[in-house]
């Protein structure tokens, strides 16, 4: 009988830096839209090959961060030695989908297609602006922006890690 594996841990945002002297942290969301962290959500602090299962107790935003306070880290001193560490969740954790998302993850390595088949490059980063997030393709020594909106994605295809775009007038021209 061979042991079930356990489920994936997906990282939802790291630890800058310490916020005061009780112990709370700054915590860089990768997607600031995120609701997934709330008061007495369990998460596991990962740094290199060592992982921490925590509780978070409190969470507030700050600026464009999330202050975090998490079970047993009540001074400065505990919250210096998060710094560094990524804030994941295991994958089971996370909330449905609807019919029309995707997590930022699943977009990540994605091959990035025009409707007219010139293949662009692979999906990088993803850079959250606000009010349209802009995928990072790079490919053929190239860099494109490429904005995750109706008018341009044609098609996201889950199992054939593929995005097909309709490129806007000027979106694929080398900048000035």
């Amino acid at each position: 009988m061979s042991p079930t594996a356990a489920p994936a841990l997906v990282a939802l945002g790291d630890v800058v830096n310490t916020h005061g002297i009780r112990g709370e942290v700054r915590v860089r969301l990768y997607n600031p839209t995120s609701s997934t962290l709330r008061p007495g959500a369990e998460v596991v602090l990962r740094r290199a090959d060592t992982q921490q299962p925590c509780r978070v107790v409190a969470l507030r935003p700050h600026q464009r961060i999330l202050l975090m306070q998490f079970e047993g880290c009540d001074s400065m001193t505990a919250a210096e030695a998060l710094v560094g560490c990524e804030v994941c969740v295991y994958e089971t954790d996370l909330p449905p989908l609807a019919a029309h998302e995707i997590y930022y993850r699943d977009l990540q390595g994605m091959t990035v297609v025009t409707t007219s088949g010139v293949t662009l490059g692979v999906i990088d980063e993803i850079i959250p602006t606000g009010s349209a997030d802009v995928c990072v393709v790079r490919g053929e020594g190239r860099e494109h922006l490429i904005p995750l909106i109706a008018d341009v994605v044609r098609e996201l295809n889950r199992e054939r890690r593929r995005l097909v775009i309709e490129p806007l007038p000027g979106l694929l021209e080398p900048g000035e």
